[in-house]
C-alpha cells in the first residue's frame, strides 16, 4: 500500500473509531473542506466543528470503502457505503427520530506532503431525505 492510500485508509479508520483527533492529525492545518450541497469550509477548525455539529445529529460507520489513488500520489478518491442513525435534528432537514440509513458515497482528496490538503464529499441528499422522512 502506498503512502497516501495508507493516509486515506488511516482517515477512514479514525472516523469509524470516532477519534476525532487521529482524523484531524491526518489533515493539513489549512483544509479545504467541500461539503456535499453546502459551503466551503477552511481550516481545521471549520473542520473540527463540522464534525462536532455531525457527531450530535449522526452516528455512522462507512463500510466497503474501496480507495483509489494517481500515479504519484497527489490525489485521491474513495467510494464507500454510510450506515447511519440520524439521532438529533439538523438544521434545514426533516425531524431526527433515531432513523436508520443506507447511502452510498464518495469522497475526493488531494494530498500534500503527507497530509490531505482538500476533502470534498457526495452522495445524493434526495435519497438520504427519502430515508430519514419515510
Amino acid at each position: 500500500m502506498d503512502e497516501s492510500q495508507g493516509l486515506i485508509r488511516r482517515y477512514f479508520e479514525t472516523f469509524n473509531a470516532f477519534d476525532r483527533a487521529g482524523m484531524l492529525a491526518c489533515l493539513s492545518d489549512d483544509i479545504v473542506h467541500d461539503v456535499n450541497q453546502g459551503e466551503r469550509r477552511l481550516g481545521k477548525s471549520q473542520f473540527a466543528a463540522f464534525l462536532q455539529r455531525m457527531d450530535h445529529c449522526y452516528r455512522e460507520q462507512l463500510r466497503d470503502i474501496v480507495i483509489m489513488t494517481d500515479a504519484n500520489g497527489g490525489r485521491a478518491s474513495a467510494e464507500f457505503v454510510v450506515h447511519g442513525h440520524y439521532i438529533a435534528d439538523d438544521e434545514g432537514l426533516p425531524p431526527a427520530r433515531g432513523q436508520s440509513y443506507v447511502l452510498p458515497a464518495g469522497t475526493f482528496f488531494e494530498i500534500v506532503g503527507g497530509k490531505i490538503t482538500r476533502v470534498t464529499t457526495h452522495y445524493n441528499l434526495n435519497n438520504w431525505i427519502s430515508q430519514v422522512a419515510g
